[in-house]
């Protein structure tokens, strides 16, 4: 009886990650052929996956179209290369001059630099439009505070009604969304609160709840929450025994329990019942605005506000704006990342392998559709940044042979591409095994 929903589980997992590979591969992939097309470079074969060919097809510019049996990759195979690596030169006797400038060594050195990049930057725009779209879709939340919904708790009097806007809370003047989270930190910690709103343009004083209470707005992939019954919407109304009415006092518990076990009171806004719920928090390294990282025990549980307030569509130039801060601060944070697990500062554990992912994309399609598409926009920003990394055989490599070449007027030897591409696999060969060993070894 057990095994069935395990093997579904799984089954939905491999999906769910071939999905999201697949769509990052080919966008990648897409990104070298045109560019490399615009550049009067012949690509001869486009391959999403690797091994047998399942399906094929020639268009009229010759290139065949394909997809293969293993979903683990893909590639772009130019005219003139000697492989799918684009290392080394076939041999291509009697080419005329037109002929050998639709091969890859026979473009300029311009034309192969920009199909080489083109990969990864078609990474980072598929993220930063994907980033643009969620956030459109979304909306923004409208100033001032306006009131679209109230959520359900167990020890608020419903005061508040939809069209309030808010106005102050404990006697401070709401300022613009923006800065709201840094207000509500300000505010005291308490089960009830003075608000002043304006209704049918009356002003009015009201009773209400701290505007961010112990309510579970989502739950992370792959934490200490992540497959309990916990729900969106539920609400945390001890921990421990101790009652909490903001999240902050959920948070500090947590935080404070030094990785010990503890005991959630949950109550279910559907069935207006309290339940029990055990955990044991998660040691986690999460990144800083400004840099850096901080060490703490979480359960994965996010936050929400008492209310939904008005959203607006933004602009399509601030949602680009938006997705491009994204794109940049996932680019931050894992150089960042990377620097400081080579220090020693964070654990190695923060690199996660091809298991690790696979459960990732699982937890973020069983999440919802806007979930699951968020996560290919940050796993595609991860992609082109891996590939941008100077190591042979990736495109980052390939990107310094170019300037080798701009700057000393030839390309390295073949002897000498051979070495460093043996080198380059051998690194990356190194970083999986390491990265796996961490999908089984790692908490």
């Amino acid at each position: 009886m057990g095994f069935i929903p395990d093997f579904g589980s799984l089954a939905f997992t491999i999906v769910a990650f071939v999905a999201a590979l697949s769509i990052i591969v080919a966008i990648h992939e897409y990104g070298h052929y045109i560019v490399g097309r615009w550049s009067g470079i012949q690509a001869d074969v486009f391959s999403i996956g690797m091994g047998p060919v399942l399906f094929a097809r020639t268009d009229r510019r010759g290139t065949r179209w394909q997809i293969a049996a293993f979903p683990v990759g893909g590639y772009v195979k130019f005219r003139g290369d000697a492989n799918a690596a684009s290392v080394g030169q076939a041999d291509t006797p009697g080419l005329d001059p037109e002929g050998a400038r639709a091969t890859m060594a026979g473009a300029p050195l311009w034309a192969r630099a920009a199909t080489v990049a083109a990969g990864p930057i078609f990474n980072f725009i598929l993220s930063i439009l994907v980033f643009a779209a969620i956030l459109m879709i979304r909306g923004v939340a409208s100033d001032p505070m306006t009131v679209s919904e109230v959520r359900p708790l167990p020890y608020a009097v419903q005061e508040l009604q939809v069209g309030d806007r808010i106005e102050a809370i404990a006697g401070e003047p709401v300022p613009e969304i923006a800065q709201f989270a840094s207000f509500v930190e300000d505010l005291p910690v308490a089960p009830r609160l003075p608000y002043r709103i304006t209704r049918d343009g009356a002003q009015l004083e009201i009773d209400g709840p701290y505007p961010y209470p112990p309510v579970v707005g989502s739950v992370t992939p792959q934490s200490a929450a992540a497959g309990t019954d916990l729900e969106p919407g539920e609400v945390v109304t001890a921990v421990n025994g101790q009652e909490v009415f903001a999240f902050t006092q959920l948070r500090d518990a947590v935080g404070n329990s030094d990785g010990q076990t503890v005991t959630l009171t949950v109550w279910s806004p559907e069935t207006e019942e309290t339940r029990a719920v055990e955990l044991t928090p998660k040691r986690m390294d999460l990144p800083l605005p400004e840099g850096g990282f901080e060490t703490r025990w979480l359960l994965g549980i996010t936050g929400a506000l008492y209310i939904t307030p008005e959203r607006d569509t933004p602009n399509p130039f601030s949602a680009l704006a938006y997705g491009v801060e994204q794109v940049g601060f996932i680019i931050q944070s894992s150089l960042s990342g990377i620097y400081h697990i080579a220090a020693g500062a964070i654990s190695s554990c923060n690199l996660q392998g091809p298991i690790g992912i696979a459960q990732t994309s699982g937890a973020a399609a069983s999440a919802g559709a806007l979930s699951f598409v968020w996560f290919i926009a940050v796993l595609s920003t991860a992609v082109g940044f891996l590939n941008l990394f100077p190591i042979p055989i990736l495109d980052g490599g390939h990107l310094v042979f170019h300037a080798y070449e701009a700057v000393r007027g030839r390309p390295p030897s073949d002897q000498a591409l051979n070495v460093l591409m043996a080198i380059g696999l051998a690194l990356l060969g190194t970083l999986m095994v390491f990265a796996i060993g961490n999908d089984f070894l790692c908490p």
